[in-house]
């Protein structure tokens, strides 16, 4: 018999097989028939993957998630699928179904007129009728928190806004008032006058105006808001219970109170119900303004979605890089440093009677993870009563462009000696306070004086020494040691500093 060698062999006949969309969303068709819907989800997701822009394997796919109550995912997939495949009758019903089975009540009714318009007696006519219906009477129900008003009322609240954001809060009182005056089921402009009350610091009267309004639009959404961001504020834990008990009841349907909702809740530390109304709206294409993202951020972050808390953050940098530092998960790693995380005692500093105390307070805040937290109070720091320094510094810690650096450079030297002696005590616990106390009392006197600041580092082991000199023996050369600096120039500096502690002063 003849051998064959390699090349004489026969091939056989290999045929490769790749799998395409299409095979695998006929396999999900298979097992839809056989009552295996999971199966089909995990073939039409495969399918997805092969075909990613056939708007009817989205379509399928979402009628299984809704199949198997998933009715959020289902309408991911639909408005993916709308966005493929434009005005596909089937899709845009089954949006208006699942807008309205999520509460989304505007987009149901848009959804739903939409498809009359293009398939009237069509083969979903009689469900589009009904979710329209069911949209149209549920809106009925929901107490109106704005009366028909006069543009010109609407305008004037939107100046008096403006005026509020800007400082001027007698002013916006004024108009706020006049509009109430004439308008006096006007709600939103009660809330807003309660707002200017709490930036100026009277509290009750702000307290007042909410309950009036709650007591004339029942379940006004601002106004409960409101009100637990005060008793949060103030800390009156009992309130605050209570308050949060409605809140968690409530199921809002415009899109604004969604975002006031969850960010009420993200504030007071509710993240798994923030995270539940702001991903709602973030999915729907909600934008809103740099506060949405920041709070939606930080509740994805505790709620356990790091990764969409990420990507969120990314887009709030691109609206506003200023809140560049108060990434959550940044303040999850200070955690152990306690004194950065008492509110409390920071808000203690910031409100003191001494400037020095105030000085020293600002220095905490610029590090504190609650930073955000404690500047959105408007009764913690009164801008008004500060010296031109504070105002300064504040500009500081708020990371604002600070022009004429020549003349502000005492001040950068200043934080510099403290930004030393933190990293020496890093974490700070309160029995480190005391010399930076006494650093900013040094400052408070150096600064109306027009002290330089010169050779920080120097001046940072000076302040240590005067403070350890004073409990314990210890030497300007060991001191000197650990600064890397000489005897003599700790001598020089000490010698510059003590003058302006209070018990030499003149």
């Amino acid at each position: 018999m003849e051998e064959f060698n390699d090349k004489q062999k026969p091939k056989p006949n290999i045929v490769y097989f790749l799998p395409s969309g299409d095979f695998y969303y006929q396999k999900a068709q298979d097992v839809m028939g056989r009552g295996d819907l999971g199966k089909a989800a995990i073939y039409l997701q495969r399918a997805i993957e092969l075909s990613p822009t056939d708007a009817m394997i989205y379509l399928q796919y979402a009628v299984v998630e809704l199949e198997q109550g998933n009715v959020e995912k289902a309408r991911e997939l639909l408005l993916e699928a709308d966005r493929l495949e434009p005005r596909n009758p089937e899709t845009v019903i089954f949006l208006a179904e699942t807008s309205a089975g999520l509460g989304f009540l505007e987009d149901a009714l848009y959804y739903a007129n939409l498809y009359l318009d293009f398939d009237e007696g069509g083969e979903f006519t009689a469900e589009a009728k009904d979710i329209l219906d069911f949209a149209h009477a549920t809106l009925e129900k929901i107490p109106s928190e704005e009366p028909n008003v006069n543009r010109v009322y609407i305008h004037e609240q939107e100046r008096a806004r403006q005026l509020m954001e800007e400082g001027h809060h007698e002013q916006a009182i004024e108009i706020f008032e006049q509009i109430i005056a004439e308008n006096p089921f006007f709600w939103s402009a009660y809330n807003n006058l309660a707002l200017a009350y709490f930036y100026q610091g009277e509290e009750e009267q702000a307290r007042a105006l909410l309950r009036e309004v709650l007591h004339g639009n029942y379940g006004n959404l601002h106004a409960l808001c409101n009100l637990t961001v005060m008793a949060y504020y103030a800390k009156e834990d009992e309130e605050l219970v209570y308050l949060e008990s409605l809140l968690i009841k409530l199921h809002p349907y415009k899109f604004e109170h969604r975002f006031k909702l969850g960010a009420t809740l993200a504030l007071i530390g509710q993240y798994e119900l923030a995270y539940k109304w702001l991903k709602s709206l973030y999915k729907n294409g909600f934008s809103g303004d740099g506060s949405f993202y920041f709070w939606l951020s930080h509740s994805a972050y505790f709620a356990g979605d790091e990764a969409l808390s990420r990507k969120v953050w990314t887009q709030l940098l691109e609206v506003d890089p200023s809140k560049e530092g108060f990434e959550p998960w940044v303040h999850a790693i200070v955690q152990e440093d306690d004194l950065l995380r008492d509110v409390e005692y920071i808000q203690s500093l910031l409100q003191h009677d001494e400037r020095s105390e105030r000085l020293f307070g600002l220095f905490l805040l610029e590090k504190s993870p609650h930073k955000h937290e404690i500047l959105a109070n408007p009764t913690i720091i009164k801008v008004e009563e500060y010296t031109a320094i504070e105002k300064v510094f504040l500009a500081f810690v708020l990371g604002r462009d600070l022009e004429d650096e020549a003349v502000l450079k005492p001040l950068f030297q200043m934080v510099e000696v403290a930004e030393i002696l933190y990293q020496r005590v890093e974490p700070m616990q309160i029995e480190d306070t005391f010399p930076f106390q006494m650093w900013f009392i040094i400052c408070e006197n150096a600064l109306d004086q027009g002290y330089a600041f010169k050779n920080t580092v120097a001046l940072a082991a000076a302040v240590e020494y005067m403070y350890r000199s004073s409990r314990a023996k210890v030497t300007k050369k060991l001191i000197a040691e650990e600064y890397h600096i000489s005897p003599q120039t700790l001598t020089k500096y000490v010698n510059e500093l003590i003058p302006f502690l209070p018990l030499f002063r003149p």
